[in-house]
């Protein structure tokens, strides 16, 4: 029975856990599996529509595009652009330079919003956008170096770490949690193909640590709110128009959620209320139609002059025009609301255009890992692959609706398809 056991892990680890067939998947599954140990929430906000018609899709069409690609042996296109290749780290360091003196303002303005809700509210839009350019530069250009490393040694990889590690503290003092989970995810896999291989029991321990700690950090960060202030407002909606049979059976499911204590809650927290989020869209579409495009045109209207609602706010207002009627918001007003990718796609163009997102996604992963199969780990490509399939695996929960973001992934795509492939290096 022992032998069996470990013959079992043995053959799991032998997983190439960031390929494109595996990683992103992998992370998608568990996500909403996960989210179905809801301690009740499901019923306490009235989940009625399933979401897996539209997980089971977007999984299907991811798995086309990374199929249709691997097997053609398709990469991405130089653009007529190959003469610049030789430049990108340059604009790289130039990029890092901007960020770096848009995060010395930050600070000097005492933008800390770690310690202070109102201040991560309230940052300055323009500094906020261009530190973003900090981290960024840095990922980059340390997993440059650590690729290009003749021989890499533990030590080194080490030296590499703390580097991450204080850029990530950085930004830890802004109270943001997406940018340091594109720092750890893509390092992780940086020294997965260049250290040491990540065995797939190894990344789930991982994976669960990081998890609990990103959950915990949500939740002090909630519980140390100052309710004094509007914007943490806790009230529910009123419920004086409810039913009588409606107003015990709402209490009562409250009764039952806070039963398990909110620490066990926070957990799993954000995987629910994505499920939840989710649902909740599908069901709006039911009943109200399609966007049309709002979600993703409001991703560019942001930046314009003017008061502008963001697309996460949207979600807000489309999930909490479901709930407020039964007497409960399922995100607090004016606080934004992460539609996930596939709740991203649904909004604006439903069962269609998630076959569609999900089959780009895949076939710009296998174009990227085509390129590093062609030149090897040791290339531009392992960190453009890298920072790719990681921003593309967080955007599950957060979607993909930061222009930063976006930016940055097309200079990373861009990047590689222009750098020329040196076919000596190690292949994976």
């Amino acid at each position: 029975m022992k032998d069996k056991s470990k013959s079992f892990i043995n053959n799991i680890n032998r997983i190439d856990t960031f390929s494109p067939y595996f990683f992103l998947p992998f992370i998608l599954f568990l996500y909403f599996f996960i989210s179905l140990f809801d301690f009740h929430r499901f019923e306490l906000f009235d989940v009625t529509v399933s979401i897996w018609p539209a997980v089971i899709l977007a999984l299907i069409c991811y798995y086309l595009g990374v199929y249709i690609i691997d097997k053609l042996q398709w990469t991405l296109p130089t653009f007529g652009l190959s003469k610049l290749g030789k430049y990108v780290v340059h604009f790289i360091i130039v990029l890092t330079a901007i960020g770096l003196i848009a995060y010395i303002l930050m600070i000097i303005q005492g933008s800390v919003g770690l310690s202070d809700e109102s201040v991560r509210r309230n940052l300055d839009p323009k500094l906020n956008f261009l530190s973003s350019l900090l981290w960024f530069g840095v990922l980059l250009l340390i997993s440059y170096k650590m690729i290009r490393e003749e021989k890499m040694t533990f030590k080194k990889a080490a030296v590499y770490f703390v580097i991450f590690a204080v850029v990530m503290v950085l930004f830890l003092l802004m109270g943001y949690r997406t940018p340091l989970a594109i720092m750890l995810f893509t390092g992780l896999i940086i020294f997965h193909y260049i250290v040491k291989r990540v065995k797939l029991t190894w990344f789930i321990t991982f994976l669960a640590v990081i998890g609990i700690a990103f959950s915990l950090f949500g939740f002090l960060r909630v519980v140390s709110e100052d309710t004094s202030k509007e914007f943490n407002n806790r009230e529910q909606p009123d419920i004086t128009h409810l039913e009588e049979e409606k107003k015990v059976q709402l209490i009562t499911v409250e009764q039952k959620v806070n039963e398990t204590p909110k620490w066990m809650r926070a957990l799993n927290g954000e995987m629910v209320t994505g499920h939840i989020v989710l649902s909740k869209i599908i069901q709006y579409t039911e009943d109200e139609g399609y966007l049309g495009g709002q979600m993703h045109t409001g991703i560019i209207s942001t930046v314009l002059p003017g008061e502008q609602t963001s697309p996460r706010m949207k979600v807000t207002e489309v999930v909490n025009s479901l709930s407020v009627e039964e007497g409960k918001y399922i995100t607090r007003p004016n606080r934004t609301t992460t539609p996930t990718f596939i709740g991203q796609l649904f909004l604006d163009g439903g069962y269609l255009l998630v076959a569609i997102g999900f089959l780009l996604y895949g076939a710009i992963v296998s174009l990227i890992y085509n390129k590093v199969k062609q030149a090897g780990v040791k290339s531009f490509h392992s960190v453009a692959y890298a920072f790719t399939v990681t921003l593309f695996t967080v955007s599950m929960h957060t979607g993909l609706l930061d222009l930063i973001f976006i930016l940055m992934l097309g200079f990373v795509i861009l990047a590689s398809a222009i750098i020329k492939s040196d076919k000596k290096q190690l292949k994976i």
